[in-house]
C-alpha cells in the first residue's frame, strides 16, 4: 500500500504540479517553447515539399522545349512561387532592357543576372524565414531546463533544513520534479534541430538549383539576343 502511494506520489503529473514555481514557470515556457516549435515544423515542412514540388514541376515544363514566350505568360498568370518567380523576373528584365534599345548585350545580361539574383534572394529568405527560430529553441531549450533543474535541486536541499534526519525519500521528490525540466528542456531542443538541420539542407539544395537554373537561362537569353 505504502508503494503504491510512493509510486502515485513520484508520477510526472505529481512532481509537476508540485514543483516549485521558478520549476513550473520553466516547465510552461519550455512546452511553449515545444508546441511553437512543432508548429513551425509542420508549417515549414509542408512549405518546402510544395516548394520542391513545384521546382520539378516547372523545370520539367521549361527544358520540355516549349516556347519561352508562352511559357512565360502561362507562368505569370499562375500563383508563381520560387523557380517560377525567379524565371519570371529575369525574363521581364530582359525584355523590359530589350526594348529600350542601344544598350549592349553585355549591359542587358548584367541588369538580367541582378534581377534573377535579387529573386532569388526573396525567395530563399521565404523558405528560410522561421527556421532560426528552430535553431535556437534547439541551441537554448537545454539550457532553460538545466536551470530548472539546478533551481529544483536548491529548493530540495534548503527544505532539508526543515527536516530532523535526510534520507533518500525525502530529498527524492524533489531532485525528481527537477530533473523533469530538463527531460522537458531535451524534449523541445532534439525535434527543433533535427528538423533545423533538415530544412537547412533542403534550402541549401534548392539555393543550389535556382542558381544553376539562372546560369543557364541566361545562357539561352544571351543566345537568343545574340540572334
Amino acid at each position: 500500500m505504502d508503494v503504491a502511494v510512493g509510486a502515485q506520489d513520484m508520477s510526472i503529473l505529481t512532481l509537476v504540479t508540485e514543483a516549485s514555481f521558478v520549476v513550473q514557470l520553466v516547465m510552461g515556457l519550455l512546452v511553449l517553447l515545444s508546441l511553437l516549435s512543432w508548429w513551425h515544423i509542420f508549417s515549414k515542412f509542408f512549405t518546402l515539399r510544395s516548394a520542391l514540388r513545384r521546382t520539378d514541376d516547372f523545370e520539367d515544363r521549361f527544358w520540355s522545349g516549349t516556347d519561352l514566350a508562352g511559357l512565360y505568360e502561362h507562368t505569370r498568370r499562375g500563383n508563381a512561387v520560387g523557380l517560377e518567380k525567379i524565371f519570371i523576373a529575369g525574363f521581364t528584365e530582359f525584355q523590359k532592357l530589350r526594348q529600350r534599345g542601344g544598350m549592349e548585350l553585355s549591359d542587358i545580361m548584367d541588369g538580367t543576372r541582378r534581377a534573377m539574383r535579387a529573386a532569388t534572394q526573396r525567395e530563399l529568405d521565404y523558405l528560410d524565414k522561421h527556421t532560426s527560430f528552430l535553431a535556437s529553441v534547439g541551441s537554448v531549450s537545454p539550457y532553460i531546463g538545466l536551470f530548472g533543474t539546478v533551481w529544483g535541486i536548491m529548493h530540495a536541499f534548503r527544505g532539508l533544513a526543515n527536516v530532523g534526519q535526510a534520507t533518500l525519500a525525502t530529498v527524492a521528490p524533489g531532485i525528481a520534479e527537477a530533473l523533469v525540466a530538463t527531460a522537458i528542456g531535451l524534449f523541445a531542443a532534439i525535434p527543433a534541430t533535427v528538423a533545423y538541420n533538415r530544412f537547412a539542407h533542403d534550402v541549401d539544395g534548392l539555393a543550389n538549383r535556382f542558381d544553376a537554373f539562372s546560369e543557364e537561362f541566361l545562357n539561352i537569353l544571351q543566345r537568343q539576343a545574340a540572334k
